[in-house]
């Protein structure tokens, strides 16, 4: 699959995802699966606890259904995710 923009308006929910990078440093590296997306975080579910992660401040790694690996800065998905699909996407690269 190659990636496109529009990668930003992917259901996130039930995705791998691993936080590589963020401005609280208990979280950079805390990975698992995304159980829950609100407008401002996501919260993954590792090690049968829930965490929390406020998106505008972190960068996450997700792995997609068919493998690929893509990095997302949290600003660009900002937002609840049903308004993010009506978006049109910017490219940022």
């Amino acid at each position: 699959m190659s990636v496109s923009p529009s990668v930003v308006q992917y259901e996130f929910i039930g995705l791998e995802t691993t936080v590589v990078k963020s401005s609280n440093p208990d979280v950079v590296g805390l990975s698992g699966k995304v159980v829950d997306e609100t407008r401002n975080t996501l919260t993954i579910l590792q090690d049968n606890t829930e965490k929390v992660i406020v998106k505008d401040t972190s960068v996450f790694e997700f792995v997609l259904p068919d493998k690929t690996v893509v990095e997302i800065d949290g600003k660009v998905i900002m937002g609840r995710p049903e308004d993010r699909l009506k978006r049109r996407p910017k490219r940022l690269w």
